[in-house]
């Protein structure tokens, strides 16, 4: 008997990518298809489902991590693979948080994502070794620090030093610090700037439990 799918990304390539895949193999069915991942938990819930493949950054609505949690708490039997493209390393320990059975890297995993489909359904959780290499301006984004990043965060959700400085339980001053120290890196002339291109880059990913998006 083939496994039920659910889909959740709002990029419709990406979908139209997935549903061929399920559409090729005997293993799988398509169950339904979304544009949001709120939308996707809040089907699973009543319908159920065997496998869940959920983007991790939506334009509307929740996260695919926050839906993840969500799924994962309401009908825990379900397994999730999360996908994305940005490369924030909060992705992954999130995800592992939340007990996402997989994790999976659109532009850059080796691995095919029926055969990540098939080790999930066998029993195994895979997440990569390492994160895609992506620049943004000068600096590779694995050179941020986890600080750096928390704060990159924050800033793509248009906070201002103050509200970031309250959400990290740090001062402003060293908020400052942190933005000052990734526009020397990146060599971008200003806040707006880096803002701008980490989200056009996606690099990094909404907290989990937060409804704000990139």
């Amino acid at each position: 008997m083939a496994y039920r799918v659910v889909i959740a990304d709002d990029e419709k390539t990406s979908r139209n990518l997935f549903e061929y895949i399920l559409a090729d193999s005997d293993d799988y069915v398509l169950e339904a298809s979304f544009a949001r991942a709120d939308e996707a938990a809040e089907y699973i819930n009543k319908k159920g489902a065997d496998l869940c493949i959920m983007d991790i950054v939506m334009r509307e609505g929740a996260s695919g991590l926050e839906a993840a949690r969500t799924i994962k708490r309401d009908t825990p039997g379900v397994k999730i693979i999360l996908v994305t493209s940005n490369v924030d390393p909060n992705s992954i320990k999130e995800a592992r948080k939340s007990r996402v059975e997989s994790f999976w890297y659109k532009e850059s995993s080796e691995e095919p994502l029926l055969t990540l489909m098939n080790r999930t359904m066998a029993g195994e959780s895979i997440y990569p070794d390492t994160t895609p290499k992506i620049v943004l301006g000068n600096a590779p984004a694995a050179d941020f620090s986890k600080r750096e990043y928390d704060v990159l965060r924050e800033l793509v959700m248009g906070k201002s030093n103050r509200q970031i400085a309250e959400s990290l339980f740090i001062s402003e001053e060293t908020v400052k610090t942190h933005i000052q120290h990734m526009l020397e890196k990146t060599g971008y002339a200003n806040r707006v700037e880096l803002s701008i291109n980490a989200a056009l880059y996606r690099i990094v990913a909404p907290q989990a439990g937060s409804s704000e998006n990139l």
